[in-house]
């Protein structure tokens, strides 16, 4: 097993809660609770749901709202907005949901369901009761029914808070987004928006640019939770390799004293390979023997093969009519004499929990110390929703991990491509990641004489970094895109990763500046060439500047004892007492400050090609160097999209030189401008010969 990403944090603390119970990121969004629209960007287990809390009962009290329909994705994420205490915390309301108008307590999603739910819905509209909470479907079904017959006015004074907001999309087949539109459309309802992975995972956006302008955006980054936290010290991502079926490896990597989600692979994935039921009985029997089941909550118990210990495994697969008392049990806590949490005995209440399409958005289990998937995951947004399931802070919880058991590379031909593309996938999510945990930064042009400090935190939390020669953003719309946009960015940077990126024979400036240059033009309509360069080079700052610091941190660390972690070095004492402090903030300003950074610095790296190399360390010799061959065999000289993708370039470069692109150039950019160049002129060529009369 390779760590991809080993982060450690400065555990400052500061996530403490001030005078009304709230802490850093719900005061933030509290202070902003005057705005009609809002969207907040916050990962998972950073407290979304008690923001909600926090700003619909100022806008029932004080602004004239008069409904808080909260709509959350499935039933199980309905109980993060079930009935609250808050005034014991020092806040002026609780927070209070009828049984009746909470309509996720049953998990039933079948027509006749929906179909009652829809009349709940229509009667709480006509009650005086003030606070809903439903599924997306069911918020959908009883907003179409309303409107056609009450009209869309029917919601006005209304505050609709929209939970994992990345569901979401600007298409016009998406109906939630049509919803919303409407809402934003006539301005007299109020809308909160909440997600901790506002990239999709595909090509379509969230919203429509003229939409999210209309929204007070605030975004709380995953780099200052897991700083604030107290318990919670480092996070580390890794994958491992089986062979045959992953049975056969889930013990070398599946720690029993572990708290542990275990995903199990999509249906219809190569990795599955037997009926559900069938694979999670196989993995309790890989534990132990099957002893029976507890009575009060449905969890299987397993004897430990090891030490003869039971185990308590809640099984979240088999949807039965078992399945709402196992997530009923998961969902109680269990309190102490004073009604607080009793933190031993619900930390002990399960061991492991198996699931399959549940425990991710939204599930919340704060001593999940392992998100164990096994399978290969397409989405980004998915890997990020998992291993958030294991980042919340709670006592007793130092290290927080992430592993993808994934099945090793084949070497036959007919599969390597499919192994090729799936190495991809696992860099590419671990490279989006290790930009997720990063600080918020903020990049300025540093010129000689520069009396400002090369690394310093403004007081909106961001890191400024100088980097000489950077071209600053030089218009309104060029800086909304860099303070706005570039986690999507990084994101679609992310999954563009292919063979053209990781090739030995790929110069870095093809994939700093050709690639990332290509987009930004394709994400941004109309830019001017320095708008277009000057987000570029914040992206590109922002891909490497993680990795370079790595590698000073690892050269500086020659001869100390000093293991390596994947994305970051920590000293052996696994709390950080002994030897330098080398968390993340601590190595990139060490970096900084050692390292005048320049743009063209930053362009001579190439960000994806770092992280092939990292996984690549996995690998046995022999099976890295068939993947290499693979890679190479198999890399797309040039294709269409990008040769026209390529042509203004071309044209501009024939007009600054007074020449075509040299096919042999030494500077691997106008080398590219060649190939681009030849592959048109073929295709013309071609299409001449079809064209001319026979």
């Amino acid at each position: 097993m390779v760590d991809l990403i080993r982060m450690t944090y400065g555990s400052s603390g500061a996530a403490a809660s001030n005078a009304l119970g709230m802490r850093p990121m719900q005061a933030r969004v509290y202070e902003a609770r005057a705005a009609q629209f809002i969207l907040l960007k916050a990962p998972p287990a950073a407290g979304k749901s008690r923001a909600l809390m926090f700003v619909a009962l100022d806008k029932l009290e004080n602004q004239g709202v008069k409904k808080a329909i909260v709509a959350v994705p499935e039933t199980s994420i309905g109980g993060s907005f079930k009935t609250t205490d808050l005034t014991s915390y020092g806040f002026f309301a609780d927070w209070e949901v009828e049984p009746r108008w909470n309509l996720c307590l049953s998990g039933e999603d079948d027509a006749k369901a929906n179909a009652q739910k829809v009349k709940t819905f229509e009667a709480f509209m006509d009650s005086d009761a003030k606070v809903l909470v439903c599924t997306h479907a069911t918020f959908r079904f009883a907003f179409e029914a309303i409107v056609n017959e009450r009209g869309v006015e029917a919601f006005d004074d209304c505050l609709i808070a929209i939970d994992e907001f990345h569901h979401v999309a600007a298409s016009d087949d998406n109906r939630l987004g049509e919803i919303l539109r409407r809402l934003l459309d006539r301005e007299r309802a109020h809308v909160m928006a909440m997600t901790g992975s506002y990239f999709r995972g595909d090509s379509v956006p969230v919203l429509r640019p003229e939409d999210e302008a209309k929204f007070r955006s605030i975004t709380y980054s995953y780099y200052e939770q897991l700083e604030g936290y107290k318990h919670l010290k480092s996070l580390g991502i890794s994958y491992a390799f089986y062979r045959g079926r992953y049975l056969s490896a889930i013990m070398d990597v599946l720690d029993t004293d572990k708290k542990t989600i275990i995903h199990i692979p999509h249906r219809g994935s190569a990795e599955a390979y037997d009926e559900k039921s069938n694979e999670v009985g196989a993995i309790m029997s890989a534990i132990g023997e099957h002893v029976g089941q507890e009575p009060d909550t449905g969890f299987d118990l397993v004897r430990r093969r090891s030490d003869g210990k039971t185990l308590k495994i809640a099984d979240l697969v088999d949807d039965g009519p078992g399945r709402d008392g196992v997530k009923a049990a998961l969902q109680k806590e269990h309190l102490g004499a004073d009604g607080k949490r009793d933190d031993e005995a619900d930390r002990a209440k399960v061991d492991i929990i198996i699931a399959l399409g549940m425990a991710k958005e939204g599930f919340d289990w704060v001593w999940c110390e392992h998100a164990l998937t096994i399978g290969y995951r397409n989405s980004l947004t998915e890997i990020v929703q998992i291993i958030g399931r294991a980042t919340r802070d709670a006592s007793g919880k130092g290290h927080a991990q992430f592993t993808n058991l994934v099945a090793e590379p084949g070497v036959e031909t007919t599969v390597v491509a499919d192994a090729v593309n799936d190495m991809l996938k696992a860099i590419s999510g671990a490279l989006l990641m290790e930009q997720v945990l990063a600080p918020n930064f903020k990049f300025y042009r540093r010129e000689d004489g520069d009396i400002r400090e090369k690394v310093f935190t403004d007081e909106d939390g961001r890191v400024n970094i100088g980097i000489g020669g950077l071209l600053e953003p030089p218009t309104a719309r060029a800086r909304a895109i860099v303070e706005n946009d570039m986690q999507d960015l990084v994101a679609k940077a992310c999954q563009a990763m292919d063979r053209r990126v990781i090739a030995d024979d790929v110069h870095p400036e093809v994939a700093t500046q050709m690639v990332l240059t290509d987009i930004v033009e394709t994400s941004y309509e109309g830019l001017t060439p320095d708008e277009t360069e000057a987000v570029r080079q914040d992206l590109a700052a922002r891909m490497n500047l993680i990795g370079m610091a790595k590698r000073e941190a690892q050269d500086a660390s020659d001869g100390l004892n000093v293991k390596e972690t994947g994305s970051t070095y920590n000293h052996d004492d696994p709390d950080g007492e002994e030897g330098p402090n080398l968390s993340l903030m601590n190595m990139v300003k060490r970096f900084i400050n050692v390292q005048d950074l320049d743009i063209e610095l930053i362009d001579s790296v190439n960000p994806f090609r770092e992280g092939f190399n990292v996984a690549s360390r996995a690998l046995d010799t022999p099976l890295l160097k068939t993947i290499q061959n693979a890679m190479v065999a198999q890399r797309i000289q040039m294709t269409e999209s990008e040769a026209l993708v390529l042509w203004p370039r071309i044209k501009r470069f024939r007009a600054q030189e007074g020449r075509e692109p040299n096919p042999h150039a030494e500077d691997p950019l106008e080398k590219r401008l060649a190939e681009a160049h030849a592959y048109i002129r073929n295709k013309k060529a071609e299409r001449a010969r079809a064209d001319a009369p026979a």
